[in-house]
Formats: C-alpha cells, structure tokens, sequence
C-alpha cells in the first residue's frame, strides 16, 4: 500500500474549474453548476485504494455536514480504468450509492482536473470559501488504516466549521495521505 502525502496547493488559490460526469445520474457537472453559499468541499478519492476504505463512513458523514452548513461537496476520481477497473464509473455510481453519498461523485476521464488542483493521493481534500478561495486542504483526521486511531474527519470538520462560522482557519495545516492518484502512461 502506497504512502502519498499531498501537495498542499497554496491557500488561496482559486478553484480550478471542471466539467466531469457525475457517475450517479450520467449528468456532467461544473462548478459553475453547484450552489456555492458558504463554501465548496472537493475531495478526490477512489473506489479501490485502503485508505479511502478505511475513512468511507466517515466522508459519506463529511457530506451530511456539509449539507447541513451550507457547503457545497463533490467527489472526484480521477484513476485510470485500463489498469484500474473497479474504479470505472459504473462502480463508481455503486460505491456512492452503498455509501449513501449525498453528493455528486465525478469521474475525471481525462485527469485533467487532478492536475489542475495538483492532487497527489486518495483521499485528497480541498476547502474553498465562498469565492472559491482555497482555504484548507490536507488530511481528514490523523487515523490511517493499521494505525488503531478512530475516524473522525477532526482536522476537515473544524475547517468547515471555521469557515462557515467566519473564523480564521488555522494554519497548522497536516498533509492527507493515501494511494497515489493512478495516473495513465
């Protein structure tokens, strides 16, 4: 199982744009498209990889906190499907649907987006503001499969509610790690 920390885009930058397949209603979706109040969460993650796995209850959770505080929530895979296919798009709708994704869960074809935001790894999370301004990006919590810490999403739930509560988001900021994005030769 790989270890790969992100890349820790800078805070502040803007929310690269996309229109990808939302593999649960075969719409496309772009940001343009998504109801963004308080905030926008993007997080890529996958079907496959251990690490998102181990922390699938708890994003599915993520979601319903979101929604519940006016922040706006999409997932993306972007792995490629020749050499990976359980994380095609069909598997992609199942996976949302077992675990009650309440959010679109898109599919980068072409890995385009992954590199727009500099993704690295599964799961990999993303927090925009309002102006679609980075203001976190990093790990969910600090459990990790095998290491006995409980899921929590602790560090990307007192983002969200800093964010949406008007206070400063601090800085201390802990990469995420997972399975590096599987990107196509």
């Amino acid at each position: 199982m790989a270890r790969t920390p992100s890349n820790m885009l800078p805070l502040g930058t803007k929310a690269p744009s996309f229109k990808l397949l939302n593999t649960i209603n075969n719409n496309l979706v772009e940001i343009a498209d998504l109801q963004v109040n308080k905030g926008l969460l993007v997080m890529f993650i996958c079907n496959h990889c251990p690490f998102v796995k181990h922390i699938e209850n708890e994003i599915s959770k993520i979601g319903e906190f979101c929604r519940e505080n006016d922040v706006s929530v999409v997932a993306i895979s972007s792995n490629d499907i020749e050499n990976y296919p359980e994380d095609s798009p069909e598997k992609m709708s199942a996976f949302a649907s077992s675990n009650g994704f309440n959010f679109p869960y898109l599919y980068d074809e072409t890995q385009e987006v992954a590199k727009s935001y500099d993704a690295a790894c599964t799961p990999d999370f993303y927090l925009f503001n309002g102006d679609l301004e980075l203001v976190y990006r990093g790990q969910l919590d600090d459990s990790r499969p095998g290491n006995d810490i409980p899921v929590t999403g602790s560090d990307l739930r007192r983002a969200i509610s800093s964010l949406v509560n008007d206070l400063p988001i601090f800085e201390d900021q802990q990469p995420s790690l997972g399975c590096n994005i599987k990107w196509k030769s």
